[in-house]
C-alpha cells in the first residue's frame, strides 16, 4: 500500500509511474517519491514499491529522498493512459549516519548491520555549539558527561553511564592514544577541522580493546584525505576572552601520496574572578596542536596510512596574582601544568591474498607540573602494536582474530615509582600481550549472533580472559531493531596518572593494599524503532537498558579522614545501572534530538549501600535546529541538564553543601549560509544562557580555605585532623576537589568557518 500525501487519486486518461526503490539489491522502504514542480508524491511502502497516478502527458524531473541516501533526480516522460515502470536506485550518503561504524566489532559495517550499537556524531552535531575542544563537545551528548575534576586547573575527564573517566577508552582512529597520564588533558587540542565522526560505544568492550574499556569507547574518527575539501577555516571568539582556530589543508604527491594538515589554537589570557573568593574562575590555557595525516596507494587498493599529532599546553589557575615565578612556591597559590606530548599512529595492509592488518602506535607525554608548593614531573611512554585477520568462512561466519602487545612505561616523581625500602626511583614497566577473536554468525536474514573472547596477560597481574557476546534482530522493514549483550570486563589502574585529586590540595594518600585488578560483569539491551508519518515526520526511539556488576573495584575514600583519600579494592561490590532513551525528530526544516538517562551508581560493603560520589542520578540533553531556507539562517538551541550528586565534604561541618542540585547548562546559535559564496558561514549566539555556575546561591566559597591554601593556619591533631579553631570555625582545610560542573557564567561568541573542496 502506498501513502499519497498530496494529489488525486482520481481515474482519468492521464498516465502513471510505479516501480521499487532500492539501494544496490537492498529495498529502500517509506522513501519519498515526487514529481518536481506539482503536487504529485507519494510515500513507497514497506517493500519499496510505489505509484503514481493521474499524471498529465510531459516531461518530468522525477526526485526521491530518504534519510541516510542522496537526493535522486533523473528526467522522465509520462504518455496519455500509459504505465511506465521506473526503477529508482538510491545511493546511501557518506555523510549519513547509518553509513559506517568501526567501533562495536574493530572493522567497517554499516550501523544498521553492528551486533553492537554504536552512536555517531558527525561534525554537524558538534557545530550546533562551538566549541574549544573534544572534551567540551561531548556534554551534549546523552549519558556521556564530562566531569572537572579541579576548581583550580579544571582538568576533567569523561564519564559514560555514571562510570568515572578511568573507565572510559578514548581512541584516535581505532588506536588507543588518550590513556593513563593522558587522560585528563590527551582530549584537548585534537583539531575538530579535521574530525570525521566520533563513535561513542557505551558499555564494557574490552574483548576487543582490553584494560581502560570497561565504561565505554570514545573513538575520535580523522577525516580521510582522500575525502577531505582542499582547505577549511573555524574560528571563533567569546565574551571572555577565549581564542579559538582551527586550519586545515590537503595536498598530494603525484597520484600515490595524499597528505593532511591541521593546525588547532587555543589561547584563554583573561583573568576573572566573578565570585570573588581571590582565585580564577576558569584556568588561563595556551595549546597548540599540530595534526598531520598522510595515506599512500598501493597495488590492489592496500591499505597504508600514517598520522602524528604534536600537541603543548601551558594552563594554570590560582589566586589572582600569582606569575609563574611563584610556581613551586608556597607564597602564592598556583597550578601550573606543562604538558608535551606527541603521538604516531597507522595501518598497514600485509600484501597477502587473506585481509591482514598490521595497525601500531606510539606516544610520549610529559608532564611538568606544580600544585601549590607539590610538585608533579612524569614522563609516560606507550608502544602499541595489533596483528588482526579478518576472514570469512562460507555465508554465515565473519571471523576477526588478532594479537596485540602493549608497553607502557611510567616514571614520576611520586612513591608510585620509587621502593618504599629503599627509596630508589623504580620507574614501572608494563607488557601486556594478549590476543582475541570474534565470530560474527549470520543466522538468517534478520538475525546475528557475534561470540568472542580475549586473553591477556598482564606482566604484573598475569592472565586475565574476558569473553563478550552480542545479538542483533531487525525487522524485514528494518525499521525496528533489538540488541542483546552480555561480557566481562577489566581494569588495572594507576592512581597517581588517573585521579587528579591525588595531587591537588592538602590530602594525603592512603593506600590499604596492592590494588588488584577490577572485573566486571555486564548486560546490556538495545532497542531501536523507527516511525514516519505520511507528511514526512520522520521519528527513531533508541532505548537502552545497561546493568554492570564491579569486583574488586578500586575506590578513593574521602570521608573517612578529611585530610586523606584512601585507595583500596571495595570489600564488596559495586553496581552502575539505568535506562536511557534517545528520541531523534526530522520534520522538514525542523530538527530534535532529545535523550535522558536514569541511573543508579552504588557500591555495597559490610552490608552498607552507599551512592557514588560525583555522579548524577538523571541527565538528559537535547539540540533543537531549525532552518529558515530562504534566509539562509539556522537556529540552534542545545542544553543539558544534571540530578543531584553526593559531594566530597571535608567532614560533618562543613559548610558546604554535600548535595548538588538540579543545574542546566544552554546555550543558543545563528548560523548565516550564503548562496553565492560557497562554503561560508558566520555563526554567533550565547553559551550559559541562565548563567549557572556551581557557587550560585551558596552561602560558602566552592573552593575551601581560599584564604590559607597552604594551611599555614590550620590546626592539626595528633592524626593529622584539622581542630576548629576561631579562623577555622569548620576545621576545614585547602580543597579544590569539590566541584562538579563548569565554572564560567553566561557569555557570548561570534565566529566564522570557511570550506573550500
Amino acid at each position: 500500500m502506498c501513502f499519497v500525501w498530496t494529489g488525486s487519486l482520481a481515474f482519468s486518461q492521464n498516465g502513471s509511474i510505479n516501480g521499487k526503490v532500492k539501494s544496490g539489491n537492498e529495498i529502500v522502504p517509506y522513501a519519498k517519491v515526487s514529481l518536481m514542480g506539482t503536487n504529485h508524491g507519494v510515500i513507497s511502502d514497506m517493500n519499496g514499491n510505489y505509484v503514481i497516478t493521474n499524471i498529465a502527458a510531459g516531461q518530468y524531473t522525477l526526485v526521491a529522498t530518504f534519510i541516510g541516501f542522496e537526493r535522486h533526480e533523473e528526467m522522465i516522460s509520462v504518455l496519455s493512459n500509459a504505465k511506465t515502470t521506473i526503477d529508482i536506485d538510491l545511493k546511501a550518503n557518506q555523510k549519513s549516519l547509518d553509513e559506517v561504524v568501526v567501533s562495536g566489532t574493530m572493522k567497517p559495517m554499516s550501523k544498521l548491520e553492528s551486533a553492537v550499537p554504536v552512536e555517531v556524531y558527525t561534525p554537524a552535531f558538534f557545530r550546533s555549539n562551538p566549541t574549544a575542544s573534544v572534551y567540551e563537545a561531548l556534554s551534549n551528548v546523552n549519558g556521556v558527561r564530562p566531569q572537572v575534576n579541579c576548581a583550580v586547573c579544571n582538568t576533567g575527564d569523561i564519564h559514560i553511564n555514571g562510570l568515572e573517566g578511568a573507565y572510559t577508552m578514548v581512541l584516535i582512529d581505532g588506536m588507543p592514544i588518550v590513556s593513563g597520564l593522558s587522560t585528563v588533558y590527551g582530549l584537548s587540542g585534537i583539531p575538530q577541522s579535521l574530525i570525521e565522526r566520533v563513535e561513542i560505544v557505551k558499555g564494557p568492550a574490552s574483548t576487543l580493546y582490553g584494560s581502560e574499556a570497561v565504561g565505554g569507547i570514545v573513538n575520535v574518527i580523522t577525516k580521510n584525505p582522500t575525502n577531505a575539501p582542499l582547505f577549511s577555516a573555524d574560528a571563533f571568539v567569546t565574551g571572555w576572552g577565549e581564542v579559538n582556530a582551527d586550519i586545515a589543508g590537503k595536498f598530494k604527491k603525484g597520484d600515490k601520496v595524499q597528505s593532511l594538515l591541521g593546525v588547532n589554537y587555543f589561547n584563554y589570557c583573561n583573568k576573572v574572578d566573578n565570585n570573588n573568593d581571590n582565585f580564577t574562575d576558569l584556568t588561563l590555557q595556551n595549546r597548540l596542536s599540530i595534526f598531520n595525516k598522510w595515506n599512500f596507494k598501493r597495488k590492489s587498493n592496500r591499505i597504508f596510512s600514517l598520522a602524528a599529532r604534536y600537541v603543548y599546553e601551558d594552563r594554570w589557575g590560582g589566586e589572582m596574582d600569582w606569575t609563574p615565578q611563584y610556581r613551586g612556591g608556597d607564597d602564592i597559590y598556583g597550578e601550573s601544568i606543562y604538558t608535551s606530548r606527541w603521538e604516531l599512529f597507522g595501518t598497514y595492509q600485509l600484501p597477502l591474498k587473506e585481509k591482514v592488518l598490521f595497525t601500531f602506535s606510539a606516544n610520549s607525554h610529559q608532564q611538568n607540573s606544580v600544585y601549590g608548593d607539590t610538585w608533579y614531573i612524569a614522563d609516560q611512554r606507550i608502544a602499541f602494536g595489533q596483528l588482526t585477520w579478518d576472514k570469512k568462512i562460507g555465508l554465515r561466519h565473519d571471523i576477526l582474530s588478532g594479537v596485540t602487545m602493549r608497553y607502557t612505561y611510567y616514571d614520576d616523581n611520586t612513591p608510585a615509582t620509587s621502593d618504599f625500602a629503599t627509596a630508589l626511583n623504580m620507574p614501572s614497566n608494563t607488557y601486556l600481550p594478549g590476543a582475541f577473536m570474534q565470530d560474527e554468525i549470520s543466522l538468517n536474514e534478520y538475525n546475528k549472533l557475534l561470540l568472542g573472547i580475549r586473553y591477556d596477560n598482564n606482566s604484573i597481574h598475569g592472565n586475565i580472559i574476558t569473553p563478550r557476546l552480542n545479538y542483533k534482530w531487525h525487522s524485514k522493514s528494518k525499521k525496528s531493531i533489538v540488541r542483546l549483550s552480555a561480557g566481562s570486563g577489566y581494569r588495572v589502574a594507576n592512581v597517581f596518572t588517573e585521579d587528579h585529586a591525588a595531587l591537588t590540595g592538602s590530602r594525603t594518600v592512603v593506600f590499604l593494599s596492592d590494588l588488584n585488578p577490577e572485573t566486571s560483569w555486564n548486560g546490556n539491551l538495545n532497542v531501536i524503532q523507527k516511525a514516519f508519518t505520511k507528511k514526512g515526520l520522520f521519528m527513531t526511539f533508541d532505548f537502552s537498558a545497561f546493568y554492570t556488576y564491579f569486583d574488586n573495584k578500586i575506590f578513593a575514600d574521602y570521608e573517612t579522614n578529611p585530610n586523606q583519600i584512601i585507595y583500596d579494592n571495595l570489600d564488596g561490590y559495586a553496581v552502575s545501572n539505568g535506562v536511557s532513551l534517545n528520541v531523534d525528530l526530522t520534520y522538514k526544516n525542523f530538527s530534535l534530538l532529545v535523550g535522558g538517562t536514569a541511573m543508579e551508581v552504588y557500591s555495597v560493603s559490610d552490608g552498607v549501600k552507599e551512592r557514588q560520589l560525583l555522579t548524577e542520578q538523571f541527565t538528559g540533553t537535547w539540540t533543537l535546529g531549525y532552518k529558515f531556507v530562504k534566509a539562509g539562517l539556522k537556529l540552534d538551541y542545545t542544553g543539558n541538564v544534571y540530578g543531584p550528586m553526593l559531594l566530597p565534604v571535608l567532614g560533618e561541618n562543613d559548610p558546604r553543601p554535600a548535595e548538588s542540585p538540579w543545574w542546566s547548562i544552554q546555550n543558543i546559535q545563528l548560523t548565516k549560509s550564503f548562496t553565492n559564496i560557497k562554503g561560508l558561514e558566520f555563526y554567533g549566539g550565547v553559551k550559559n544562557l541562565l548563567n549557572w555556575t556551581p557557587w550560585k546561591n551558596m552561602d560558602a566559597n566552592i573552593i575551601a580555605r581560599t584564604n590559607d591554601p597552604f594551611d599555614k593556619n590550620v590546626t592539626f591533631d595528633t592524626d593529622g585532623n584539622a581542630i576548629a579553631t576561631p579562623n577555622n570555625p569548620y576545621a576545614l582545610t585547602f580543597d579544590p576537589a569539590y566541584v562538579y560542573g563548569p565554572n564560567q557564567g553566561i557569555r557570548g561568541f561570534f565566529g566564522f568557518r570557511y570550506t573550500f573542496d
